[in-house]
């Protein structure tokens, strides 16, 4: 009888320790959704950041005539009236540089 007095308890308490911590709103699900909470809000800062540096940028295609230019002369090769424009290879245009044959520095040979 005893025994009984003691499992009914025991079990009613394990069955909302179970559900406090497993259930859909129980610790583990709060935890998990903190660890999303957090990534969230470091994605917003990132995209934040981002948004201001387009901001920025818009306003400067708005009002900067030397940026304007310098994304004509870059993006699209623009040059001015009576301008030279020298254009160089990159290293990755270039050929390979193949290794020379060993040259013979024997100057005439009698026989």
């Amino acid at each position: 009888m005893r025994k009984r007095m003691y499992l009914i308890p025991t079990g009613c308490i394990l069955f909302i320790l179970y559900f406090t911590v497993f259930g859909e709103r129980g610790l583990l699900r709060i935890y998990h959704l903190s660890n999303e909470r957090d990534q969230i809000r470091q994605k917003v800062g990132v995209v934040r950041d981002e948004n201001e540096k387009l901001k920025r940028e818009i306003e400067a295609l708005k009002s900067d005539r030397r940026y304007l230019e310098s994304i004509a002369r870059k993006d699209f090769g623009l040059v001015r009236p009576n301008e030279i424009v020298y254009q160089f290879p990159t290293t990755t245009d270039r050929p390979e540089a193949k290794p020379q044959q060993p040259v013979s520095t024997a100057v005439g040979a009698k026989r």
